[in-house]
Parts: C-alpha cells; sequence; structure tokens
C-alpha cells in the first residue's frame, strides 16, 4: 500500500511539475526524472526514505527555477541554466546511485 501511495505521489508530482514547466528542456528533463523516481519506487529499488530525499532534491530544484523565473519575466537566464543543468544532473546520478546500491524494499 506504501509503495503504490508513493508511486502515484511521483506520477502526480511529475505531471504537476512538467505542466509548470511547459515543454522547456529543464521542464522536460524535470519529467523525466520524475518518471525514473516513480520506477524506481514501483520496482522497489527505492526505499521510502531514498524516495523522500530524491523528491525533496527535485523539489528546491523546482523551487529555484520558480524564483529565478519570476525575476526574470518567465525565463531563465543562460548562468540559471547552466546551474539547474549541473544540479540535475548531479541529482540524476543520485538517481542512479539509490536504484543501484542493492537496497531494496
Amino acid at each position: 500500500m506504501k509503495r503504490v501511495t508513493m508511486g502515484m505521489l511521483a506520477v502526480v508530482m511529475a505531471l504537476s511539475a512538467t505542466a509548470a514547466f511547459g515543454e522547456s528542456k529543464v521542464g522536460l528533463r524535470q519529467g523525466l526524472q520524475q518518471q525514473r523516481i516513480a520506477q524506481g519506487v514501483k520496482s522497489g529499488s527505492l526505499t521510502a526514505g531514498e524516495t523522500a530525499r530524491l523528491e525533496n532534491r527535485e523539489s528546491a530544484i523546482n523551487h529555484e527555477v520558480r524564483a529565478d523565473r519570476a525575476a526574470n519575466g518567465g525565463k531563465l537566464t543562460a548562468g540559471e541554466r547552466a546551474q539547474v543543468n549541473r544540479q540535475q544532473n548531479r541529482l540524476s546520478g543520485a538517481i542512479f546511485a539509490d536504484k543501484h546500491n542493492g537496497v531494496h524494499q
């Protein structure tokens, strides 16, 4: 039951975040990473704690993007895009590491 709830939560968050960010590269990548997290929950390769940490990191990136866009008339500057890309790269690595660390739910 807990796994199903976490999986549904991840899917809802992915859909809402993609809608909020549109179809930009940042938004598209965010949606794909949410799908990877949801797949890890579904398969049991992510524990509840790992999922929570990944979701919190993703949420922090999302809040930063929203704030940056609000400050710049709806656009990200090149420097902000580069920073978000680095953060998403690190999160992607964390998703991979957590999914393949041998700890299962």
